[in-house]
């Protein structure tokens, strides 16, 4: 259960911080570098879940299952 509130709590920040990109990027017209850290965050915090995913899956906290 703590896994998948992980799981979502990360998702939810990722695309929090891909709507903030699309929103910087709009208001500013590339006259700062908010939008690159903005997406910096997102494909970092993408990497990291991905790296947990991997990890909860070889520690048996999660489990694949089929449809």
């Amino acid at each position: 259960m703590l896994a998948r509130l992980v799981i979502i709590a990360f998702l939810l920040f990722i695309l929090y911080c891909l709507g903030s990109g699309l929103f910087y990027l709009v208001r500013d017209r590339g006259k700062s570098d908010r939008v690159v850290k903005a997406l910096t965050w997102r494909i970092s915090l993408s990497l990291v879940l991905f790296i947990l995913l991997f990890i909860a899956y070889a520690l048996g906290w999660i489990h694949p299952h089929g449809i």
